[in-house]
């Protein structure tokens, strides 16, 4: 089924909905989930938050591209579950690696919000399509899907050192930007 009829059976308050989003973006979604949380349990209750999150918000939401929404919902209510998780340790994988990586581009103690932002999220997306597609995937994996270094390298065929070279450049890159913005 077309994600536009998926999108169109959520607008009809139909239950299939969901069914036909499980079946087609139930691993996707759990890859995701997996990356920032560790957990398998949390990570299968982050994507059926995402089923719940997807029904409460079509409508008035229309997603123009359902995979990248359903994407963000996941990312969202993982790393909501995450910060929860780890609220009173710090440390311990993947994803507090990658948003350590970034906080020196932002003072911010809660680094993933500089992403949820509408003027910096222009910015960054600005930022994103004018990188070389092998930066912008290398970049992407790392702070939007928290793939490890390692997987990067694997995934992509590069050894690990372009992969965090690559990093290193584009977040200073992305610094720089910033700065130019007066928004660090």
């Amino acid at each position: 089924m077309t994600d536009d009829k998926i999108v169109e059976l959520y607008f009809d308050r139909n239950e299939q909905a969901i069914t036909y989003t499980k079946t087609k973006y139930e691993k996707y979604l759990y890859t995701i989930a997996y990356n920032i949380l560790n957990i398998r349990e949390d990570s299968e209750e982050s994507v059926n938050d995402t089923y719940v999150s997807a029904w409460n918000t079509m409508p008035p939401q229309k997603p123009k591209v359902l995979k990248t929404y359903l994407s963000k919902l996941t990312r969202n209510i993982s790393l909501k579950r995450f910060r929860h998780n780890n609220a009173q340790k710090r440390g311990g994988g993947e994803t507090s690696l990658a948003l350590d990586e970034l906080t020196y581009i932002a003072s911010s103690e809660d680094v993933e919000d500089i992403f949820d932002s509408n003027e910096l999220l222009k910015l960054i997306h600005s930022f994103l399509q004018n990188l070389k597609d092998e930066q912008r995937q290398i970049f992407l994996a790392r702070y939007f899907y928290v793939y490890s270094i390692k997987d990067i390298s694997r995934k992509l065929g590069y050894t690990q050192s372009k992969v965090k070279m690559s990093l290193k450049r584009t977040r200073d890159t992305l610094y720089n930007k910033l700065k130019e913005e007066g928004l660090v």
